[in-house]
């Protein structure tokens, strides 16, 4: 779990520094929808060689991960160079995201083959740590705004490299892996036959649609606040950090209370109160008190990430036995390439219509998604 935190501190670290490497690039008008996919498109791409190939579940996952979070760390660190071409620091951040597809899908490839029953309870804190991990590229450059931007690059790759080497040493393969598959291409889809894998993936899409956007231009909220409410002055980047970490502890509290109330359930309910939060987006932005926007956000924030580990948790649960790393990562790979979509999206509608109405966009994946979970009644909630 720490190491996921470690390692998952490098997805947002070009985020953090935005301000700072705009100042490089003045004439990119798009850098943040841009840098943001990056990151997504380098992620996807990364879980699709994964599980075409099926490498969590034919090599030892520590080693994969370890492997991952090294080499991540180092394209990292080389957006710190000189670059005077802005497709050299695109290409940098996706190829960090190609290396976190070793990183995120294979950690949970892990907990799965250390735990067989209560899932969803061990996913909600592995996805906590990503969440957490996710958001503290925020809180790091809150605290060292006195300190050139590239420490902060320094410090996520310098993280990166304690969690890849605490995973390689101290975690062994589990005691539920099934080691030896081989590699074959019909069968990194074959979870999409059964009717439950599909339910709860497209569940989990649905979610995707909101959740990333809703982090990557969380920030831009903040700042369009401030400027309909200078009276507020709100820290944009400690308040990012916050609300998003928020997160991590709903991913807990999640996957605790799955154990009693099962996480389809669980999952139904915080994905219908996060659309919720995005149909009500607008009226919390001009809303005068900025207690109830901190608090608004926070519930959205808490909502959006809750359900992550229980869905991860059900395709798990119902994938192929053989091929559940396969399947975590290849529906890591849908989710992830529908993120990309929605932040072009709302990042069009933003310059098109410069409006915060542009978030209610967001309630679409939601919608789907609780049709999807929905569609069967019949179903058995696990």
């Amino acid at each position: 779990m720490i190491s996921q935190f470690l390692c998952t501190s490098l997805w947002f670290a070009g985020n953090a520094v935005l301000p700072d490497i705009i100042k490089n690039f003045p004439l990119e008008m798009n850098l943040l929808a841009n840098l943001t996919s990056m990151v997504q498109f380098g992620f996807i791409s990364g879980t699709l060689v994964f599980a075409v190939f099926s490498i969590s579940d034919i090599f030892p996952p520590s080693k994969v991960f370890f492997i991952c979070g090294i080499t991540a760390a180092l394209f990292n660190l080389a957006i710190c160079l000189e670059l005077s071409d802005v497709r050299l620091l695109l290409l940098f951040r996706f190829l960090t995201g190609f290396m976190l597809a070793g990183i995120y899908p294979v950690g949970m490839k892990i907990a799965s083959d250390y735990f067989k029953d209560g899932l969803g309870k061990s996913l909600g804190f592995l996805v906590g740590a990503l969440v957490l991990g996710t958001a503290f590229p925020h809180l790091l450059r809150t605290l060292t705004t006195a300190f050139p931007w590239k420490s902060l690059i320094y410090a996520t790759s310098a993280l990166s490299l304690i969690g890849a080497g605490s995973v390689f040493i101290f975690v062994p393969n589990g005691p539920f892996r099934m080691a030896g598959q081989k590699f074959d291409l019909s069968a990194s889809f074959s979870g999409f036959k059964n009717s439950n894998f599909r339910s709860v993936a497209f569940g989990y899409f649905g979610h995707m649609w909101e959740l990333y956007t809703f982090w990557a231009f969380l920030p831009g909220m903040l700042l369009f606040y401030n400027s309909k409410h200078p009276a507020s002055s709100l820290n944009v980047s400690l308040f990012s950090f916050l609300i998003i970490a928020s997160g991590a502890l709903s991913c807990i509290a999640g996957g605790l209370l799955s154990q009693k109330f099962g996480a389809k359930r669980i999952a139904t309910i915080a994905l219908a109160v996060s659309g919720l939060c995005c149909l009500l987006s607008s009226l919390f932005l001009f809303i005068d008190s900025v207690y109830l926007f901190v608090s608004f956000l926070l519930i959205w924030g808490l909502s959006a990430t809750a359900d992550s580990p229980l869905f991860s948790s059900l395709v798990a649960k119902n994938a192929p036995e053989r091929l559940r790393g396969t399947s975590l990562t290849l529906v890591n790979c849908i989710g992830f390439t529908i993120t990309i979509i929605s932040i072009q999206v709302i990042n069009y509608l933003a310059k098109a219509f410069n409006s915060p109405y542009i978030y209610m966009v967001l309630a679409i994946g939601p919608a789907l998604g609780l049709l999807a979970l929905l569609k069967d009644k019949n179903k058995k909630v696990c």
